[in-house]
């Protein structure tokens, strides 16, 4: 099997692949402050509640937009599999269908390389990944598979975090839609705000996104794809149609397809 690991800002998540299968899955905190061999100890009984031998693995792949957790990751790996494992970053971006721009090739999160090479076997188009993470990314993506740009603005996680954190009586708050944007307490107050601002502000930015990608290809926005993935896609899904496929596994299925490309798995 292929061991998977997207190491995130917030969130570790470990998958096993058996060929194009995802079998099991796994979400821990991810803290730059763990050393290796505290990780290998959650990932060894992780393995062990789930009945699974080490021996499974056959090859491992791996993506980090935390720099000071690549060192550890790949201790992790080597004690798990007894060999190196794969890492995503701009030394294999050649081999690749999708093209980094020269001016971003060392400071594109490699989460959003996995995003867009998976995007671009899904969708066979041009097309806009939108990740819910603690950042929240939109890359646009052109059917030949060059990247055309990003756009980062803050996670709604985060968001409502910073908004809960930096002030004395605007309390933490479920992220779900609020009844009406006309919040008549706090707590639907800041749903409102939070939940159907970011709303609008996806909205608006795709359909951005989408005139520029005409302006510099010529491709119809009416056939640019939208692309959702992340943790917190699920609290806008239900509020608006902008989306034409969701996949809260796209960047662990492109970490697969990156595996594969490179003759891992």
């Amino acid at each position: 099997m292929l061991l998977a690991i997207d190491v995130g800002n917030t969130n570790v998540v470990i998958a096993l692949f058996h060929e194009t299968e995802l079998v099991h899955e796994w979400r821990i905190n991810s803290d730059p402050k763990r050393t290796a061999d505290e990780y290998i100890s959650i990932l060894l009984s992780l393995f062990r509640d789930a009945g699974l031998s080490l021996s499974a693995i056959d090859s491992s792949v791996m993506s980090t937009v935390v720099p000071q957790l690549l060192g550890p990751f790949i201790r992790v790996v080597e004690r798990l599999s007894g060999k190196k494992p794969l890492v995503v970053n701009a030394s294999i971006y050649d081999k690749l269908p999708v093209k980094v721009p020269q001016t971003a090739i060392h400071e594109i999160g490699t989460d959003l390389v996995c995003n867009a090479v998976e995007a671009y076997f899904l969708c066979k188009k041009s097309c806009i990944v939108v990740d819910f993470g603690t950042a929240l990314t939109f890359t646009a993506l052109a059917a030949d598979g060059q990247i055309e740009g990003v756009a980062i603005t803050p996670g709604l996680g985060t968001a409502v975090t910073a908004l809960f954190s930096n002030t004395a009586q605007l309390p933490s708050v479920p992220l779900e839609a609020p009844p009406s944007s006309l919040g008549t307490n706090t707590i639907h107050s800041i749903q409102a705000g939070i939940v159907l601002g970011y709303k609008g502000l996806v909205e608006a930015l795709i359909a951005d996104m989408k005139r520029d990608m005409n302006k510099k290809n010529g491709t119809p926005e009416s056939e640019i794809h939208v692309v959702a993935t992340g943790g917190l896609n699920s609290v806008l899904k239900p509020i608006t149609s902008v989306f034409q496929h969701v996949d809260k596994q796209l960047t662990l299925k492109g970490l697969r397809r990156i595996a594969e490309i490179c003759g891992e798995c």
